[in-house]
């Protein structure tokens, strides 16, 4: 294990500028920065695997020390995996924290060696989510996808209207 391995766990479907912000800060307290699509049978994504690590690997081919996988089962054993002594996790708001807090103490339990790191969104980025960006997506005038830029990256946005309008 090594603590200037770090790694970035999300479903990231779609990924967006919160995320980005994350990855490039996390990018810059490690060696390497793993960010890892995990596969949760609890969730119905957009996007496949395959996909959303396509997505984020051509979003992030400019930091180096960044590379991008993918994952089943507990985030704490992929961590293991990897080699990663460091998981980075991003918190939005208030609610975050509880939930985060608590998977934080969990993951301690199992596995004691990884240390969680915590990440406050920017405030600029505080608001958005994955959620949020496919419900714009698939329910939202045209006149509101002009605005997506302003959440997800500009490369996502022609992926994420080609899924959203079938």
């Amino acid at each position: 294990m090594s603590s200037r391995i770090g790694l970035y766990a999300g479903s990231f479907d779609p990924v967006t500028l919160g995320h980005l912000d994350i990855i490039r800060r996390g990018a810059r307290l490690v060696d390497k920065l793993i960010v890892s699509v995990g596969i949760n049978p609890d969730k119905s994504p957009l996007f496949s695997p395959t996909e959303r690590v396509e997505m984020l690997q051509s979003v992030l081919k400019e930091i180096p020390n960044v590379e991008v996988d993918c994952f089943e089962g507990l985030t704490v054993d992929h961590v293991h995996r990897r080699k990663a002594g460091v998981m980075i996790r991003g918190i939005r708001t208030v609610s975050d924290i509880e939930s985060e807090f608590t998977m934080a103490l969990t993951n301690r339990t199992l596995s004691p060696d990884i240390e969680t790191v915590f990440l406050m969104a920017s405030e600029k980025y505080s608001h958005i989510s994955s959620s949020l960006i496919k419900q714009i997506a698939l329910m939202g005038k045209d006149h509101s996808l002009i605005h997506l830029e302003q959440f997800i990256p500009k490369e996502v946005i022609p992926l994420l209207m080609a899924k959203s309008r079938h």
